[in-house]
C-alpha cells in the first residue's frame, strides 16, 4: 500500500488517460457514495465528469439531496479544489444519470431499427420487461452501451463532452457478467447491431481508458469478495483499477498499546486513572480504588475488543496489497455522509492520487 500523503500533500493522480471509470464492491460497503466522491474529485480542476447509475436505486439523487434523476444528463454539482480544501484553481462540473432499462432500450431500437411509436407500442404490452428478462445480456449491453458511448462522444468542436465518465456498476458478485457483455450476447446475437453493440462495448472496456475500481471495507467478508473479483477481471482480461478502503476508523490505541492489551494490567490501568484524578480531590487509596474499580472491567473489554479488531484489519490489509494494486483509504464519518462529507471523501481521493 502506497504511503498516504499528509494533510497538505497532494499525489500525483494514478489514473492519467483513464476516461471511464467503474466502481464496483459488496453491498454495503458504500460503493454509491465513493463513485460520487470520485466523481466530483475527477471534476475537481475544472473537468467535466458524468455519474452514472444502472441499478435503479435513484442513490445518487438521494446523496446529492435531490429528486429522483430523469433519464437524462442533469449537472448535479459544481466543485473547485478549495471546496475539496486542497490548493489549486479551476471549477468543474459533475452531471448525473440515472439509465432506465425500458427507455434505454426503446432508445437503442429507434436507433438501430427506427421504430418511432412502434417501439412505444411494444413497451405497452411488455416486450421491454420480457426481452431484458429473457435476455439478461441485452440489458447489460444496453447498460454498459450507455457509459461507452458516453466515453466516445464528441461535441460539435470535436472535443470530449465529458473529461470522464463514472459508472457506479452493480455488486462484485455480478460484476465480471455485467461487463463481459460480448459473452453474455454470443449465444443470442452472433450478428446484427447488438452483436456489433457488443463488441464495440467490449473495445471500450477493455482498452486502457477503463479501469475498474473497487470498494472494500477492512473486514474478512468484502476483502474475499475484492480478492475474488480482482481475480475474475484479471482471467477476463478486463482492466483492473485500484482498491479504495472506506469507512477506515481512526487508531485508539498505538502498537505498543494493542500488543500489551493481552496481559494483567489491572492495577497499572487502576493507578493511571487514579492518577489522572478520577478518586477527586482525595489521596486515600481506598478512596481512589472504590472510584476505579466499577471502571476497570469494562475499560480493559474494550481494549481487548480494540486490539482485536486492529489484528484483523491488519490482517485484510495484507490480503489486499498481495493484489499488488494502488490503494485508497477513506475515513469512517461518524455523522453519516451529508454532501459535506461527499466533499470530504472526494478531497481524500484526490489527496491520495485517485484522481
Amino acid at each position: 500500500m502506497a504511503s498516504t500523503p499528509g494533510p497538505s500533500a497532494q499525489a500525483d493522480p494514478d489514473w492519467e488517460g483513464v476516461r471511464l471509470h467503474v466502481v464496483s464492491g459488496k453491498g454495503g460497503t458504500g460503493k454509491t457514495t465513493v463513485a460520487a466522491a470520485l466523481a466530483l474529485a475527477l471534476a475537481a480542476e475544472g473537468g467535466r465528469t458524468l455519474l452514472i447509475e444502472v441499478e435503479g436505486r435513484q442513490g445518487i439523487a438521494e446523496l446529492f439531496g435531490m429528486a429522483a434523476l430523469p433519464y437524462e444528463e442533469r449537472k448535479v454539482a459544481t466543485v473547485s479544489p478549495s471546496r475539496l480544501g486542497l490548493p489549486g484553481t479551476g471549477q468543474g462540473e459533475v452531471y448525473a444519470l440515472a439509465i432506465d432499462t425500458e427507455l434505454a432500450l426503446l432508445e437503442y431500437l429507434e436507433m438501430f431499427y427506427k421504430l418511432g411509436r412502434a417501439g412505444k407500442a411494444l413497451q405497452k404490452v411488455g416486450f421491454v420487461d420480457f426481452a431484458t428478462t429473457v435476455a439478461p445480456g441485452v440489458r447489460d449491453v444496453l447498460l454498459t452501451g450507455k457509459a461507452c458511448e458516453a466515453a466516445r462522444r464528441k461535441g460539435p468542436d470535436g472535443r470530449r463532452a465529458y473529461d470522464a465518465i463514472v459508472m457506479d456498476a452493480p455488486p462484485t458478485g455480478r460484476l465480471t457478467r455485467f461487463l463481459n457483455v460480448n459473452e453474455e450476447v454470443a449465444g443470442l446475437a452472433r450478428f446484427g447491431p447488438i452483436h456489433g453493440q457488443a463488441q464495440a462495448v467490449m473495445r471500450v472496456l477493455k482498452s486502457p481508458e477503463t479501469a475498474v475500481h473497487f470498494v472494500t471495507l477492512l473486514e474478512e467478508m468484502p476483502v474475499q469478495e475484492t480478492v475474488d473479483g480482482i481475480a475474475d477481471l484479471r482471467a477476463a482480461q478486463l482492466p483492473v483499477g485500484g482498491v479504495m478502503v472506506n469507512m477506515v476508523r481512526p487508531p485508539v490505541l498505538d502498537a505498543a498499546a494493542v500488543a500489551a492489551v493481552d496481559g494483567d494490567h489491572r492495577e497499572e490501568v487502576a493507578v493511571a486513572l487514579g492518577e489522572a484524578g478520577l478518586g477527586g480531590r482525595s489521596r486515600k487509596p481506598e478512596t481512589v480504588r472504590a472510584a476505579v474499580e466499577p471502571l476497570l472491567a469494562p475499560l480493559l473489554e474494550q481494549a481487548r475488543e480494540h486490539a482485536e479488531r486492529v489484528e484483523l484489519e491488519r490482517a485484510q490489509r495484507a490480503d489486499l496489497q498481495r493484489a499488488k494494486l494502488p490503494t485508497y483509504e477513506l475515513p469512517l464519518l461518524g455523522e453519516g455522509v451529508d454532501l459535506g462529507g461527499l466533499y470530504r471523501l472526494a478531497g481524500e481521493l484526490k489527496r491520495q492520487g485517485a484522481a
